[in-house]
This record gives C-alpha cells, sequence and structure tokens, in this order.
C-alpha cells in the first residue's frame, strides 16, 4: 500500500514540475529587457558602443529573437534530453555551473536539517515536559533571540570570533589548498572541518522554530485523557511520554519539511555571500539579476523540486508516523 501512495505521489510530480516550470520561465522574463539588454549596459559603462547589426547578430545567436512560447519549448525540449542550455554569462553549459553547486547545496542543507531536529526535538520535549521550569525559560529566551537575530549577522560574529579568539579561517567550505583540487578523504574532510559554521548560522532560527512547534504541539498532547489513563496503569513517565504524546505532537514537526528545505536554500543568499559560501544561492542570484535566463531557470526549477522532494518526504514520514493518516 505504502509502494502505491509513494508512486501516486511521484506521479503528481509531473504535472506540477511543469507547471512551476512555465511559472518560472514566465517569471525571469518578467522584468523589462533580457540579458543582451543588461550586456549591452555593461558595455555602455566601459564606452563600448554596438551598432544595431551586431545588436540583432548577437540576438539571434542567442535565440533572444524568437517568441517566448519557442524559447521555453525550446528549453523544456532540451531539459527532458538532460540539457540545461548555454549560460549566455558564463559562455559554460549549465549543467556544469549548476551540479557542482547543487550538490554542496543539497549537502549543507541536509546537515543543517539534521542538526535542527536534533537540537530542536530533545530541547522542545523537554520545555514541554518541563513547563514554566528554569530550564524552560532558558531554552525559551534562546528560541526567541534565534528567531529575532538574523542569520549574516550571527554569520559576522561567528566570523569575528574565529579569527580573533581563536584564529582560523572560518569562511568558504574549503582551505584555499583544496578550492580547485579533485575529490579525496583529505578535501572530504577539510570540508568537513568547515561544515560546521554554515550549519550553526543556518540552523538557529529554524531550530529556534522548531523547538516553539514541538513545545506547543507536546503542551496540547499533554493534557488529554489518554495521558491520564496511560499513567494511570502504571506506565513510567518516559515510556509514556515517547509512546504516545510524542508521536502525535511530531507530525506538524516533520510536515515542516517541505518548507525547510527550500527555505534553507533560499534563505541563505545573504549569508552564503558572507560566508563566501560556494552554494547555490550567489550564483542564482547572479543570473537572476544579469536574466540569463537559462541558467535561473535550471535553478529555480531544481529548487522548485527540491521542494517537491520534500512534500515527498514528508508524506511518507507522516504515513509511517501516524496510523490515522491514510493513504487516500
Amino acid at each position: 500500500m505504502i509502494w502505491r501512495f509513494i508512486l501516486k505521489r511521484l506521479l503528481w510530480m509531473v504535472p506540477f514540475l511543469f507547471a512551476v516550470s512555465i511559472v518560472a520561465f514566465l517569471l525571469i522574463q518578467a522584468p523589462p529587457g533580457d540579458y543582451l539588454t543588461t550586456y549591452i549596459a555593461k558595455l555602455g559603462e566601459s564606452n563600448e558602443v554596438l551598432d544595431q547589426a551586431s545588436i540583432q547578430n548577437l540576438r539571434a545567436r542567442f535565440g533572444l529573437d524568437q517568441p517566448l512560447y519557442v524559447q521555453y519549448f525550446k528549453w523544456v525540449g532540451n531539459l527532458l534530453q538532460g540539457d540545461f542550455g548555454m549560460s549566455f554569462e558564463w559562455r559554460q553549459p549549465v549543467s556544469d555551473l549548476v551540479w557542482g553547486r547543487m550538490a554542496l547545496t543539497v549537502l549543507l542543507s541536509f546537515s543543517t536539517l539534521l542538526f535542527t531536529w536534533a537540537v530542536a526535538f530533545p530541547i522542545g520535549v523537554y520545555s514541554a515536559v518541563r513547563k514554566y521550569s528554569v530550564g524552560d525559560y532558558i531554552a525559551t529566551t534562546i528560541g526567541f533571540i534565534g528567531l529575532a537575530t538574523p542569520n549574516f549577522l550571527l554569520a559576522l560574529i561567528l566570523m569575528y570570533v574565529g579569527v580573533v579568539h581563536f584564529g582560523t579561517d572560518v569562511g568558504g567550505l574549503f582551505s584555499p589548498e583544496y578550492q580547485n583540487a579533485p575529490w579525496s578523504w583529505a578535501k572530504f574532510l577539510n570540508l568537513v572541518e568547515h561544515l560546521w559554521l554554515p550549519i550553526v548560522v543556518l540552523g538557529t532560527s529554524a531550530t529556534a522554530s522548531l523547538i516553539r512547534v514541538m513545545r506547543a504541539n507536546l503542551l496540547d498532547e499533554l493534557n488529554k485523557p489518554y495521558v491520564d489513563t496511560a499513567r494511570a496503569k502504571g506506565m513510567s513517565e518516559f515510556a509514556l511520554i515517547m509512546k504516545y504524546p510524542v508521536r502525535v505532537a511530531l507530525n506538524p514537526f516533520v510536515s515542516t519539511i517541505g518548507w525547510v528545505l527550500p527555505n534553507l536554500v533560499s534563505g541563505a543568499v545573504v549569508t552564503a555571500i558572507v560566508l563566501s559560501l560556494p552554494t547555490a544561492g550567489p550564483l542564482m542570484l547572479q543570473a537572476l539579476l544579469s536574466q540569463d535566463m537559462y541558467l535561473a531557470g535550471a535553478f529555480v526549477l531544481l529548487l522548485s523540486s527540491l521542494t517537491v522532494i520534500g512534500m515527498l518526504i514528508s508524506d511518507i514520514l507522516l504515513v509511517l508516523l501516524d496510523p490515522r493518516v491514510r493513504y487516500e
């Protein structure tokens, strides 16, 4: 039954992603002008002027002289063949630019998600069970500070502390000698050494939010009659809490995967720029500003796919976690 449920969800992903591709393409084309307009403006800043014939030649070369629907179906047709097109600005295949960035982005996002759960779950349970205790007040205060502190500001503070007090390089995901080196065990360990800072920076606000969610949900469940009945039957407090109310309270906790994953990517653009992270955010922002439609479209489509995958994971975990959720 669960395999049929997963297959059904996967089939629904196809029309959804098709609709997303249309919206993404139209959004990229929405600003006035196109990549060639931006390119001519940059040349004008350096006192270079193109004649009309050169402009027409460039427009034909980039395929910008065709109607929008022709450009869209050409792009989608190439996508179905695994070809993301050529980046106007970088003069490289989009796939070469995208996959390296997306791999690091997905690694960072899932690592941050695991960190968020590992911290938020026990603190949220403790805050609910020990309501109004000193620990609950401390967790609540730290949670509000985490929600109120912008990620980029926290990144600047941690960078300052790391450089001034510990004398360590905390920018980027690799040391200079490993930036362009082929993958090896030493490069992987170097990545792990640099990964903790962006994980802490990106995970702070999400952790603070999930602590509040877990605490509120568990408090609602702890006051229900089935908890008193289980306690009256002589169950130990720890087994009672973990077996019944925590399991039910996890539903909203698990359902947040769908928005946490893309939010970690799209919401980390400024943080990625501050920390010099070679992730998708800064390159996507640059592609949008220059209206590099194939590069920007690839990123938007991949991030939308990440959202759909997050929702699929949420649905599967909810079905496995709560028997009240039916496959239909």
